[in-house]
């Protein structure tokens, strides 16, 4: 997983700059045509069209026979049947086609949530820091507190000293912004130094709220900086970056996931309106 992030990163990061300036939903609305393009191609090219076009008309076959029969409730009853049948027939058909769907369209949607999921932190800003020890801690230190020590570049300082709390092997430092600027923090522990990236910045570009462990759910879910040794004894690293923000006129949403329903709401839209003109049978 390593090396797939490592190579999508520089892609994105390249496609994306166009639209570091521009409202979130420019973007978003970017990416959902060559989804959607991608997404009806697959779909034609691995799913017997032929028998879905079939099922289909069986399905209208069955909705038209309870209008014309709207007084017989056993006939009503029989095509309410043969709809749910057919329906569950036609789920099986669509189903191969997302199995070459799916994992793409995930590796788009984490590397995008970078981008869209979150907002980066303004002068004057703060952001909790969190660094999630590994289980091996009360092992290494004989329970003690780890001598855990942050350093911050110039342009970032601390509000708060760390705060240790033991039962979740967790510190937490609360961090204020001075300057725009993209910063790399350092932790020190014991010999070992990990870093952790912060941007403070108001255009839409690349952001890590989470360093992961080598874990490949992990680094699925946050792709924009390389996985932690497994040589360290922590485990995770997480900053509190704002949640994105989607508007459109006088509609404003501020959630890390309104960027995912906009984006699947506009890719069903293009691939219903491009279906006929490339002769894709949904």
């Amino acid at each position: 997983m390593s090396t797939i992030n490592s190579l999508l990163r520089p892609i994105f990061d390249l496609l994306q700059v166009p639209f570091a300036g521009l409202p979130a939903l420019v973007g978003i609305a970017f990416w959902s045509v060559p989804v959607s393009l991608f997404a009806l191609w697959v779909f034609k090219k691995t799913s017997n069209q032929e028998r879905i076009a079939a099922v289909k008309s069986k399905i209208h076959a069955c909705l038209f026979e309870i209008r014309l029969f709207n007084d017989d409730i056993r006939a009503i009853i029989r095509a309410q049947g043969e709809i749910l049948r057919h329906v569950l027939h036609y789920q099986g058909l669509a189903l191969i086609p997302m199995i070459f769907i799916l994992p793409p369209l995930v590796l788009v949607m984490v590397q995008l949530h970078s981008f869209y999921g979150f907002s980066g932190i303004a002068p004057g800003g703060e952001a909790m820091l969190t660094t999630v020890m590994g289980s091996d801690w009360r092992d290494r230190w004989d329970g003690d507190r780890p001598p855990i020590r942050l350093e911050l570049p110039d342009g970032l300082h601390a509000v708060t000293p760390a705060v240790w709390v033991p039962e979740l092997g967790e510190f937490s430092w609360q961090i204020a912004a001075d300057d725009w600027g993209d910063y790399e923090l350092a932790l020190h522990l014991d010999d070992e130094v990990v870093s952790k990236t912060l941007t403070v910045t108001d255009s839409i570009v690349r952001l890590s709220p989470t360093r992961p462990d080598r874990g490949f759910f992990g680094q699925l879910e946050w792709p924009s900086e390389a996985p932690l040794a497994n040589t360290t004894s922590i485990k995770e690293i997480n900053l509190g970056y704002p949640e994105g923000t989607v508007s459109l006129g006088g509609w404003s949403v501020q959630n890390s996931y309104a960027w995912m329903v906009v984006f699947f709401v506009l890719t069903m839209v293009i691939a219903v309106a491009l279906k006929g003109p490339l002769g894709v049978e949904l």
